[in-house]
């Protein structure tokens, strides 16, 4: 017989107590959140909404789990959902979950992140919002995948998209995806994509359109397709024209000295290379001595509206190679700026061996 609590306050504390009943059903929230030692639940629970984020001892939901939004954030010994689970959201956020039931209905967002034994997603998922951020144990999203918003930033493995699936007039945020070399042809209108630090991925699909923004800083695209002509580029966030995307060589020094605003500048210094750039504007030595790989100097170049860019030059003695590190404006030595390379604050405590 099922034995209802009216209010999640007496249900708590039950719980806290060590009393459990069979049945449980809760008309609206129910709170179990920081319930460390709960490790069961009854076979029977409803409720409007069920908290249990860091509920660090939960193993298992109950096989009649019935709720409409499911929070098991932090629940870090749970590995499973209960089979035919339906809800509207689920946040499981930082748990052991390694797979999902293959009937799992979301209907409006479910949030994976950092679940990082998660291997698989059910074939045909379905849901408004996808997000499995930082799930570094996937490799591949599932078949007939259908959602609005999907993230998937920091999944280190994920190498390929479903061979048909949908993301629907959203975003696709693949920031920091550093195997995936492609997106899928069905993937045709987005409103934004973000695919920062995504250094394999060379080109977008050629249908594909996006209404918004792009975030391209650090990915390997070099040009784009015809149909995102009148796309914002970003890069790291900040709004740039097409030279300073995929032409940078062409970008004169007085242009970067000359612009006005800082962000914009930061951008145009890091595509040209502060190398280029040095070498064709005039600069103050702060410094010269000499290391292992031979002489190294700080560099000084003033901004009107900005902090200096101070950089160090170093060789390294094994290739001969040279390499202009970009250092905090306070730097007044080559080995203060060396030594903040390394990790060192206090550069009295740097004393390298064989500096490389």
């Amino acid at each position: 017989m099922t034995e209802p609590t009216h209010t999640s306050h007496s249900a708590r504390a039950q719980f806290v107590s060590g009393r459990t009943v069979e049945n449980l059903i809760v008309k609206g929230h129910l709170d179990l959140s920081r319930l460390t030692n709960l490790e069961t639940l009854p076979e029977v629970l409803e409720a409007d909404s069920l908290d249990l984020s860091h509920c660090t001892s939960l193993k298992k939901l109950p096989a009649r789990l019935h709720v409409r939004r499911l929070v098991v954030n932090g629940c870090t010994a749970l590995e499973a959902l209960p089979t035919g689970l339906k809800c509207s959201e689920v946040d499981a956020r930082n748990t052991a979950l390694r797979t999902l039931p293959a009937d799992l209905s979301v209907k409006f967002r479910l949030n994976l992140e950092n679940c990082t034994e998660l291997v698989t997603l059910p074939a045909g998922l379905k849901v408004g919002s996808l997000i499995v951020r930082g799930c570094t144990a996937l490799e591949s999203l599932p078949e007939k995948l259908d959602v609005c918003f999907l993230d998937i930033s920091g999944c280190v493995k994920l190498t390929r998209f479903p061979v048909s699936g949908q993301v629907r007039f959203g975003h696709l945020l693949a920031r920091g995806c550093v195997q995936l070399a492609s997106l899928p042809g069905w993937l045709t209108d987005l409103s934004q994509l973000d695919v920062r630090d995504c250094a394999n991925l060379t080109q977008l699909p050629g249908a594909l359109r996006v209404s918004s923004w792009l975030e391209m800083a650090g990915s390997g695209l070099q040009f784009l397709p015809m149909t995102m002509q009148d796309v914002q580029l970003r890069w790291r966030g900040v709004p740039i024209s097409r030279q300073i995307a995929f032409q940078p060589e062409t970008i004169a020094p007085q242009s970067i000295l000359d612009e006005p605003n800082a962000e914009l500048r930061r951008v145009m210094l890091e595509r040209v290379g502060y190398e280029a750039f040095l070498k064709q504007t005039t600069y103050q030595v702060l410094d010269r001595d000499r290391d292992a790989g031979g002489e190294r100097n700080l560099l000084r170049v003033e901004f009107a509206d900005d902090e200096p860019l101070v950089c160090v030059s170093v060789f390294c003695p094994s290739t001969g190679r040279q390499y202009l590190i970009r250092v905090p404006p306070a730097m007044q030595t080559c080995h203060q700026a060396v030594a903040w390379i390394a990790g060192f604050t206090n550069p009295n405590e740097y004393h390298p061996l064989l500096e490389t």
